[in-house]
């Protein structure tokens, strides 16, 4: 790896960064019900999208499943921090499964918004990637009223049955600037469109990307941690980009690092993803220090102090009220003409 003899090689690393209070939420929530229920806890999708944090609970006794037919009746199920539809409670009932609702309370912001404004027959214009987990949810609570816009490119093709009667909302981890040029143009289409009471996107996507556009004006290379199916580190790297830096790169682990990309470079920007343990960013700097960037400049976009109560579900006694579940339902058959009968345990409320 080729370097000028004279130059300061250094490192701005973007804060805030990492795991998000409703990562820490989701994640706590895990470890929480293995320790007071103990394994197996089933959970549906990946609680958060870490290659890292999933292993780690795993090794611990969490089991991850892609549907809820495949938890065992009588079972503890936690839904993860992207949220379900109701159709999902719904078969966790059928089920005869206890279950933990760790959705992020600010994804459950963009549920209630969504029942409430088709509750108002609105048309409601869902700004998100289509077919992540998140927009699955939001999509369930309304199906019938929501339609996906997954850029400025789907403007023209959306339409609506009522102009006067059309509201936008968005998936939490988008892109702000993407998500602000796309409102632009729908309002173009649509200039009656309603805006949310407040921004979806999540305060802990937006600070990062604000950290990572103001790093990258300098970095000659931006490295971001975190998974690839993690839409805001995705993110993180478009934002780089955009932002001036001339590469940048999706790591999960230090190993990934080709050092190659850090020929002629003198300074590396380093940020991570919401889901982000602190320790894989530690791993990194370690890796660039033995590469001779030794330099290290915090860049700071805001301080992030929120803090999320876990589950309301961890302060009661979920394996007895599976048992109780299956002895209450044992003679109930329930079709799909049926009217659903939801157990007390169907879906927490994030506090």
């Amino acid at each position: 790896m080729e370097q000028s003899g004279g130059s300061r090689r250094r490192v701005l690393l973007a804060a805030p960064r990492g795991s998000c209070a409703g990562v820490n939420r989701s994640v706590i929530a895990v470890e929480k019900a293995l320790e007071q229920y103990g394994a197996p806890i089933y959970v549906r999708h990946e609680i958060v999208h870490n290659k890292y944090v999933v292993r780690s609970l795993e090794e611990k006794g969490a089991i991850f499943v892609e549907q809820i037919d495949e938890v065992p009746e009588g079972s503890i199920v936690m839904f993860s921090a992207h949220g379900v539809a109701p159709q999902v409670h719904e078969e966790a009932a059928r089920g005869k499964l206890a279950t933990i609702d760790a959705t992020c309370p600010l994804v459950t912001k963009v549920h209630k918004e969504a029942t409430r404004y088709a509750g108002e027959d609105f048309d409601i214009l869902l700004i998100g990637h289509d077919g992540h987990e998140e927009v699955i949810g939001t999509c369930g609570e309304a199906p019938d009223r929501i339609t996906v816009v997954n850029g400025p490119q789907d403007v023209a093709k959306v339409e609506v049955r009522d102009e006067s009667k059309v509201v936008w909302l968005s998936q939490t981890t988008l892109s702000v600037d993407e998500t602000m040029e796309t409102v632009r143009s729908l309002k173009r289409k649509f200039p009656l469109l309603l805006s949310p009471p407040s921004d979806d996107i999540c305060y802990a996507t937006s600070n990062r990307q604000a950290a990572v556009k103001a790093l990258s004006a300098e970095a000659e290379l931006v490295i971001v941690v975190g998974s690839k199916n993690s839409s805001n580190s995705i993110r993180l790297v478009e934002v780089a980009l955009d932002a001036g830096a001339r590469r940048a790169h999706l790591v999960d682990f230090a190993s990934e690092i080709n050092e190659a990309w850090l020929e002629g470079v003198t300074t590396v920007g380093l940020a991570s993803g919401a889901s982000v343990p602190e320790v894989l960013v530690e791993e990194v700097l370690d890796f660039l220090t033995a590469c001779g960037y030794t330099d290290v400049e915090i860049v700071k976009s805001a301080e992030e102090s929120v803090v999320f109560s876990l589950p309301k579900e961890l302060r009661r006694d979920l394996r007895a009220e599976a048992a109780e579940l299956i002895a209450h339902n044992h003679d109930e058959e329930i079709s799909e003409h049926d009217s659903v009968v939801r157990p007390r345990l169907t879906k927490g409320e994030p506090t």
